[in-house]
């Protein structure tokens, strides 16, 4: 190979090509590349060249056959000398990383840590061979009583920095499950690891992050079953040089999926009361098979997976209590407002259609999700004070005394008495606040406490104009649904004093479409697919427009006969019209 390659700078090429293939532990390979670069520094007399050779041909030596160990020693000695006397810093840097590994491969660790210094304060002035991220691994590796049998380039001490991160980055166990299976796997330089957590309901193993599984997929089995199932058991730490030749190893899942399990180490998972939480299994170590030292650093990475996975249990268990929680508040709320349908069956589903109302309006006015929650809470109980009301008054016919008007006034003052009893988050307030608040007025002519402008809350203020269109496009004892024009000239009429004038423009611009999906929202009916269509592209204002024209055209005829066979279920008469 050296009769082919004539340069020194194709010897270092040689020699970058070494070092790469001694960190992935190719021993032969690299000794060929090692001896190749020897022979042109040999012939080129470069005495730094010979040095870096020689001082890695004593490390491969030492590497394959620990037993020849003088022989070994004898030529990284002679590297050393051949470094000094060159005094060339990639020489003595190479020389000192090595005097480093064997060290701390025979447990000198001290006489390791000065080489290892040595070798760092020397990357500092020259580092052509990029050696410096691997000395400071070493050095860390020290540090933490680990094996030098660990790799350099997936550093584990680095995995469990990542894993210590996801106590706080992580909330969702599948995604956490996932980060530390791979984390395991690239710290013990292994070629999988699946994560298992104890279900101590069902007395099951579940994980997501198994042998071969897909990702979308679960896997379950019995607690008592398997490696996994063993050590959850009996807390043992299962270390398995050669799977097929252990009885308690089961091959099933190897064929069903065409792999080769040979080694295995397999350990629970324990939280920090030392209660079992689940297992490690890591399968088929890359170089060899795994060592105490391996058995160590997964206990490491343990402690601080175990507070992780509790971290995300917990976080898990506190959404489904707050859904629960939410599904209970919900039900009650609508329970109320149930109350009052029951009471007076020809407004029944005034609420449920205020609520529809109002949160059209609210996206349209941008409304972020979290306040239109509360609104629709708001917009369901705002009726609830009704229940405080004589049914003589709630359900007449016809035109109310001024007692009688005074007396029907007060459900809203009940409204936020009965809601003010309720437990609820400052959050939540508003929905009280909000709710007593649909009958106030912009000039502050409203009740019951007489607010003015933007001194009523948005949702209030949203919750008037809903009420109000509900309320006279809907059939009451005393009459049928307003005309629809005549609804229309209502809000225009009260922008600016009853309402909010901003607020009834853009309730004017919603597509009518959206409107008649509520119309339709009690009899559960459906717009034909081609009238949504077109209803789509007018709004209110337009069909408002169209009613009070005198002069129309039929596509104007037609679209407002449209709107209104949905609205009252009978082709009208326009006012004004033919």
């Amino acid at each position: 190979m050296a009769e082919n390659i004539s340069t020194i700078d194709d010897a270092k090429t040689l020699i970058q090509n070494g070092l790469k293939l001694i960190d992935e532990k190719f021993y032969p390979e690299a000794k060929v590349q090692v001896e190749s670069a020897y022979d042109i520094f040999k012939q080129k007399n470069s005495t730094a060249g010979v040095s870096v050779c020689l001082s890695l041909l004593g490390f491969l030596k030492y590497s394959v056959d620990k037993n020849d160990y003088e022989t070994a020693i004898s030529l990284i000695q002679d590297g050393t000398y051949m470094a000094k006397r060159a005094n060339n810093d990639d020489a003595l840097l190479i020389n000192e990383l090595v005097l480093g590994n064997v060290n701390f491969s025979e447990d000198n660790k001290d006489i390791a840590l000065i080489h290892y210094n040595n070798a760092l304060k020397l990357s500092a002035e020259n580092d052509d061979c990029n050696l410096k991220e691997t000395i400071n691994t070493r050095i860390r590796q020290l540090q933490n009583n680990m094996d030098y049998s660990l790799p350099t380039k997936s550093d584990p001490l680095v995995s469990l920095v990542k894993i210590s991160r996801s106590i706080t980055a992580l909330t969702d166990i599948d995604e956490l499950l996932k980060v530390i299976a791979e984390e395991t796997k690239n710290a013990l330089h292994a070629d999988r690891c699946s994560v298992f957590l104890w279900d101590k309901d069902t007395d099951e193993l579940w994980s997501k992050v198994a042998l071969g599984l897909d990702e979308s997929q679960e896997i379950r089995f019995p607690a008592d079953k398997g490696l996994a199932g063993y050590v959850v058991k009996t807390g043992e730490v299962l270390n398995i040089i050669d799977a097929y030749n252990d009885s308690r190893f089961n091959p099933e899942i190897d064929t069903k999926t065409g792999y080769r399990t040979k080694t295995i180490l397999c350990m629970p998972i324990m939280n920090n009361n030392r209660e079992i939480m689940g297992a490690f299994q890591v399968i088929n170590k890359i170089d060899g098979v795994f060592t105490k030292n391996d058995e160590d650093l997964l206990v490491a990475i343990g402690g601080s997976a175990s507070i992780a996975l509790e971290n995300a249990q917990l976080f898990d268990k506190q959404l489904q209590m707050y859904h629960e929680q939410k599904l209970l508040f919900e039900s009650f709320i609508n329970t109320l407002a149930m109350s009052i349908d029951a009471r007076d069956k020809i407004t029944a589903g005034h609420s449920t259609r205020v609520r529809l109302y109002s949160t059209l309006l609210a996206q349209e006015v941008g409304m972020d999700p979290k306040e239109i929650g509360l609104l629709e809470k708001a917009a369901t109980l705002h009726d609830i004070g009704k229940i405080g009301i004589r049914d003589s008054v709630l359900q007449k016919d016809g035109k109310l005394t001024d007692e009688e008007y005074k007396h029907i006034q007060e459900h809203v003052r009940i409204t936020h008495n009965i809601l003010n009893q309720i437990y609820m988050s400052p959050d939540f307030r508003l929905i009280t606040e909000i709710a007593c608040s649909h009958h106030e007025k912009w000039d502050g002519t409203g009740y019951y406490r007489h607010l003015k402008g933007e001194e009523i809350t948005l949702g209030g203020r949203i919750l008037a104009v809903a009420d109000v269109f509900d309320a006279i496009t809907s059939k009451r004892h005393y009459r049928d649904k307003m005309p629809i024009t005549n609804v229309i000239d209502i809000l225009l009429k009260g922008a600016g004093s009853h309402f909010d004038s901003n607020l009834v423009n853009i309730f004017l611009s919603i597509p009518a479409n959206k409107i008649v999906h509520v119309f339709l929202s009690e009899v559960r009916g459906k717009i034909i697919p081609q009238e949504e269509v077109l209803l789509h592209k007018y709004n209110l204002l337009d069909i408002y427009n169209i009613g009070v024209s005198e002069n129309r055209s039929d596509n104007e005829q037609k679209l407002y006969d449209l709107f209104n066979k949905y609205y009252i279920g009978e082709k009208p008469t326009i006012e004004g019209g033919n």
